[in-house]
């Protein structure tokens, strides 16, 4: 079968040595509502198209990396089904985090790709080799990055973001392969 993505060979080029992805969670893996149920637990609805990608990030050796403002048991439990051991939670300065994480990791920002919706995930979007927004984020996270999502945030725009960091890995025609045989 052959792959029906394509994306621009620039943006190619720049996202070729991603070695570590970061995502925020509201507004990128859901849909950025916040659902309360009357206990005032937080309820999320997660994306499976977003999740699979994540899974194929990590079988190619990129490591996804989720910081998030926010904290629940939806969540954690959300990325512990999706085998994602590095999380920051109830992090509003997200640089410090994921420079944490690449000192952890032997990396450097060049190595590194973000998502983000909004203001707080600018500072990580900035010095990312390549960065990514669903199309529904606010216009200056637009601005800012390297490549907008056709779908929006909780609908398949992480996935569209992991899709093209799998191109870029050069690992994407594999990873179809298995599946279509």
């Amino acid at each position: 079968m052959a792959p029906v993505l394509n994306f621009d060979p620039a943006l190619l080029l720049l996202a070729q040595g991603v070695k570590v992805a970061f995502f925020d969670v509201d507004g990128v893996l859901t849909d950025g509502g916040l659902l309360f149920s009357e206990s005032g637990e937080t309820l999320k609805r997660f994306n499976t198209l977003d999740g699979h990608g994540l899974k194929l990030l990590q079988l190619v050796g990129i490591t996804p990396v989720v910081i998030t403002g926010r904290d629940s048991k939806a969540l954690r439990a959300r990325l512990l089904g999706l085998g994602i051991e590095r999380a920051f939670f109830g992090t509003e300065d997200k640089r410090p985090a994921a420079e944490e994480t690449l000192a952890a990791l032997g990396l450097d920002w060049s190595e590194a790709a973000a998502m983000g919706d909004d203001w707080p995930d600018l500072p990580v979007m900035q010095r990312c080799a390549v960065s990514c927004a669903p199309i529904n984020a606010h216009a200056e996270v637009l601005a800012t990055a390297s490549y907008v999502t056709k779908t929006s945030g909780g609908h398949g725009a992480a996935r569209e973001f992991c899709d093209l960091l799998l191109v870029a890995s050069g690992r994407y025609v594999d990873l179809l392969e298995k599946y279509t045989q």
